[in-house]
């Protein structure tokens, strides 16, 4: 992780509720079930606000994401348009 991160991706799988410890330091409770490979949000995400992973941006919030949240198709959306929409 980079120190502007706001997401992780899970290692294994976390059931819901789960307390996940980052770093060594910061304790994050889960709010969903986050599966293996997938993203949870390690700080509260505004609508709009740059999705970071790694460093990089990966997406936009599309809608506000809580700490502890799952981050996936139903919350994110690219910066570079989506295959699926006509415009």
């Amino acid at each position: 992780m980079q120190q502007k991160d706001n997401v992780a991706t899970a290692l294994r799988d976390f059931e819901k509720g789960q307390v996940v410890t980052l770093a060594g330091e910061q304790r994050l409770h889960l709010k969903n079930h986050i599966g293996f490979g997938h993203k949870f949000a390690l700080c509260s995400i505004k609508k709009g606000a740059d999705i970071t992973k790694y460093g990089e941006v990966i997406g936009v919030a599309s809608t506000d994401i809580a700490a502890g949240e799952h981050v996936h198709l139903h919350n994110v959306e690219g910066k570079r348009g989506r295959g699926d929409q006509r415009v």
